[in-house]
């Protein structure tokens, strides 16, 4: 059961609280509620979400290498952020923390010439065990030219659910938000391109049929997207049968084919089992037209079923929490939300144990395989589109030998637009230098592993990751996201759910984590732990004004 924070207030009540600077209960304007008054619990919501099983450490000697999946999916953070916003607890086993990295964009290297994948690394300190290292891997796809047409469908759950007003948006409905996305993406298309719409409820509707975006037919199709309403119950698999019936009709032979899906994935009529739904979909994906997934609202939330649909459909998967995030994925990232330059990314990392005595994949954990499936050229993996960068980090134990070994061998495996298999590898030497990018990614990963109560978090406090972030000022000023990021952490420290405390490492060896979160070191404080948790930020008299003056900048 989630606890509600009522009435979180806007940054520079923040700010002011964090620099020490009370507000009334009373004092007007800001709606604030003392903490121990504000809290209550609500029992409705109807988030569901995959649970996830947080890896352990690895013995090098005995299991060197590493495999996992490479996608971009972003629905993580925004999943996160707005329930911070909303006062919302975070359930700690839904937290995937490579979804909350790869919402920011890096300065990574782009690919070198011919190649569709770029690959760097970076070696530092790790910032929550200053025993350990961090190492982050840093991919680019390229900027690919698009060739041919796009053949997209619309598929658009109208069921009541989405009349649900999203919090924070000032009355707009679930519906209203998918509204804004659709026709901000009806922007981005040019002639040849085609776009079709399907609704689904209680049965499905094709509302549009596959219409050339001229600019004569614009205003016909931003018609059919604006006379939507909601009603109903959910019949979310007759909906994918016909949209992928519109997207075969007129498939494009030299584009790029399409269904995008657009709910908050309360499937309550037709397929509801979420392996027959893996089986639909991965049936569908194989016609070769992939499914992308736009998720919004969180009072009937399904993560589990979105989840499940990008991730079998070869798309990807997003989060949609206000409208200024609908424009980021239909305006700004269209072309590498929707157009694939990498199929069936994966990535495989082997240590050298003469250099490397353990280590532990941070995030990623529903997207590891075997060996076999590594080099199983076959095997499905991630999509990773256009200009689109993906981060992946290790926290590593090095040893104390005396070797000029290196610390890892890197290849990533992927599928070209030309069909083709291609790799891309790289030597960890030790000697790679951290920038002020992989140093933000460093406290999102931080940020990740309070959220999520993880027993590896050793001394991470969400005070640490905002003193790393003044640190960072001029970074997050060049970045809008990354600036609200500094906020976002601010408001979930305030809120007083995550003061854990330092977690000890489990005692019983390198592969025993559960993925259990260790509760009892953070409900029972001291006040000296609790004065901890807040780290280096407890000492600075002005440790909010920083923010306040960094956002009124950016904003």
């Amino acid at each position: 059961m989630k606890k509600r924070l009522i009435g979180l207030g806007c940054l520079a009540m923040t700010a002011a609280l964090l620099s020490g600077c009370g507000v009334a209960p009373n004092s007007g304007g800001m709606g604030y509620f003392p903490m121990e008054d504000g809290i209550f619990e609500s029992g409705d919501e109807n988030y569901v979400y995959d649970e996830v099983i947080e890896q352990g450490f690895v013995d090098t000697a005995q299991t060197p290498s590493s495999y996992f999946s490479l996608d971009r999916n972003t629905a993580g953070y925004s999943l996160v952020r707005a329930q911070v916003r909303e006062g919302l607890q975070i359930d700690p086993n839904s937290v995937r923390l490579e979804e909350l990295v790869n919402y920011f964009d890096y300065a990574y290297p782009a690919p070198k010439a011919g190649e569709a994948v770029g690959v760097s690394a970076y070696v530092s300190d790790c910032p929550w065990n200053d025993a350990h290292s961090l190492l982050t891997l840093g991919l680019r796809t390229e900027e690919a030219v698009r060739t041919g047409s796009a053949n997209y469908v619309l598929l658009i759950d109208v069921s009541g659910s989405m009349g649900s007003t999203v919090w924070g948006t000032e009355g707009q409905s679930c519906l209203d938000l998918v509204k804004y996305g659709a026709n901000k993406l009806v922007d981005t298309l040019g002639e040849g391109d085609r776009l079709s719409i399907v609704t689904y409820a209680s049965g499905a509707s094709t509302v549009l049929k596959s219409t050339e975006a001229t600019a004569e037919n614009k205003p016909a199709i931003r018609n059919a997207i604006d006379r939507l309403n909601a009603y109903g119950s959910t019949n979310g698999s007759g909906g994918l049968d016909r949209a992928y019936e519109q997207a075969e009709a007129f498939r494009t032979e030299d584009g790029n084919n399409r269904v995008i899906l657009l709910s908050d994935g309360d499937f309550n009529v037709g397929i509801s089992d979420q392996d027959e739904l893996t089986e639909f979909i991965q049936e569908k994906a194989k016609s070769g037209i992939a499914l992308s997934v736009a998720a919004v609202g969180m009072g009937n939330m399904r993560d589990d079923f979105m989840q499940t649909l990008a991730l079998n459909g070869n798309g990807n998967y997003a989060y949609i929490d206000t409208p200024l995030e609908a424009e980021k994925v239909f305006t700004k990232e269209v072309a590498g939300t929707l157009y694939t330059v990498a199929h069936d990314a994966k990535a495989g990392i082997t240590f050298d144990a003469d250099t490397v005595s353990s280590y532990r994949l941070l995030g990623y954990d529903m997207k590891t395989m075997s060996e076999d499936d590594f080099n199983n050229a076959d095997t499905d993996a991630g999509e990773i589109g256009s200009n689109l960068c993906v981060t992946a980090m290790y926290e590593i134990v090095r040893t104390d030998a005396d070797t000029d070994a290196s610390l890892a061998e890197v290849a990533v495996r992927y599928r070209n637009t030309a069909g083709e298999d291609d790799e891309v590898t790289l030597t960890v030497t030790g000697e790679e230098q951290a920038t002020q990018d992989t140093a933000f990614a460093a406290c999102v990963a931080e940020f990740a592993l309070v959220l999520r109560q993880s027993q590896y978090r050793g001394n991470a406090s969400l005070g640490d990751v905002l003193v790393r972030l003044e640190d960072l000022r001029d970074l997050l000023l060049a970045d809008a996201y990354k600036a609200e990021f500094a906020e976002l952490v601010a408001v979930a420290l305030q809120s007083g759910f995550y003061d854990y405390g330092p977690a000890e490492l489990p005692e019983t060896g390198p592969d025993a984590s559960d993925g259990t979160p260790d509760d009892a070191q953070g409900s029972e404080q001291t006040s000296d732990e609790s004065d901890g948790a807040q780290g280096n930020v407890g000492a600075r008299a002005e440790r909010g004004a920083w923010i306040q003056e960094l956002l009124a900048f950016v904003f």
